[in-house]
C-alpha cells in the first residue's frame, strides 16, 4: 500500500475517532540540521527518519505526521557550517504540541521516530511527562536503529558515536543518492575519539572534519537492507501499538 502522508490528505480523511476507536499509532519523524561531514547533506537525519516512517507506513497504513526537522543539535559546535539547533526544553515542548493536537482529530497514540542521538534524551523526558499529565494518550519514541539488532550492530560497527559513517551513509545512499557526494566520500573517514572520556565535547574537538566512522565502506545495497530491517521494525512497533495498554491497569 501507499503511505499515509498527513499533509497529503484532506482535512475529511484525517478523523481517526469513528475508524479506529483512538487505537491507530501516528508515526511523527524527528530529525535534525546538522552537519554530516563533506559528504553528506546537513538534513541527513530528517531525510532518513521520515523515509523509514513512510515505509512503515507502507506496511501498516499508520499515518506519518510532518516530520519535526529541528533537533538538539547544539553538541555539533558553531566551527562547521549548516546546524541549526533547538534546545532540549522547545524541542519537548513541541513533541507535547504534536500529541495535543493530534488528539483532537482522534489520533491518541504517536509513536516519535527519531533519527538523531542528540534528541533521545529530551523526547524520552517529553513522552515521560505527557504520560503523567494525560492518561487519555499513549505515546512514545525510539531511535530508528534500535529497531533490529542487525542494524543496530552495523550502525555501531565503525564507530561507537556513529555520525556520518558506513551504515548513515548507506541508508543516505539507498534513499536519496543524489544528495550523497561520492568524490568525497573516499576522504571523509576519522576515527571514533570517544572511549573512554570522562567529559562531553563538541564535534570539532572529537572529529577532524564532523565524521566518526568510515563513510569510505558504505554502499546503496547495505543502505537498502539497513532501510528495510529498520523500517519492518518500526511496523511491528505500529501493529503492537494499537492494542497496548499498561501493563498493570
Amino acid at each position: 500500500m501507499s503511505a499515509v502522508v498527513w499533509s497529503e490528505n484532506a482535512s475529511p480523511d484525517l478523523s481517526f475517532t469513528d475508524v479506529s476507536d483512538g487505537r491507530e499509532v501516528g508515526l511523527v519523524p524527528v530529525g535534525a540540521v546538522e552537519q554530516h561531514g563533506p559528504h553528506l547533506p546537513v538534513g541527513a537525519d530528517t531525510i532518513i527518519a521520515t523515509a523509514m516512517c513512510e515505509r512503515a507506513s507502507e506496511l501498516t497504513g499508520a499515518p506519518v505526521l510532518p516530520a519535526i526537522t529541528l533537533g538538539v543539535s547544539f553538541g555539533h559546535g558553531t566551527e562547521l557550517p549548516g546546524t541549526l539547533s533547538l534546545t532540549p526544553a522547545l524541542l519537548a515542548g513541541i513533541v507535547e504540541q504534536y500529541v495535543h493536537w493530534a488528539a483532537l482529530s482522534g489520533l491518541r497514540r504517536l509513536l516519535f521516530v527519531n533519527g538523531h542521538m542528540g534528541n533521545t534524551a529530551a523526547l524520552n523526558t517529553a513522552t515521560d511527562r505527557i504520560r503523567l499529565e494525560r492518561r487519555d494518550v499513549r505515546v512514545g519514541a525510539v531511535d530508528w536503529w534500535t529497531c533490529d539488532d542487525q542494524v543496530l550492530t552495523a550502525m555501531m560497527a565503525d564507530a561507537a558515536d556513529a555520525h556520518a559513517n558506513c551504515a548513515e551513509t548507506s541508508v543516505l545512499l539507498a534513499m536519496r543518492p543524489d544528495l550523497v557526494h561520492l568524490d568525497r566520500m573516499r576522504d571523509a573517514d576519522d576515527e571514533d575519539r570517544t572511549a573512554g572520556l570522562v567529559f562531553r565535547y563538541t564535534a570539532t574537538e572529537l572529529s577532524r572534519n564532523g565524521v566518526t566512522g568510515k563513510p569510505s565502506l558504505a554502499t546503496a545495497e547495505l543502505g537498502e537492507q539497513l532501510w528495510k530491517l529498520a523500517a519492518e521494525g518500526i511496523a511491528a512497533r505500529v501493529r503492537s501499538g494499537r492494542t497496548e495498554e499498561p501493563p498493570l491497569p
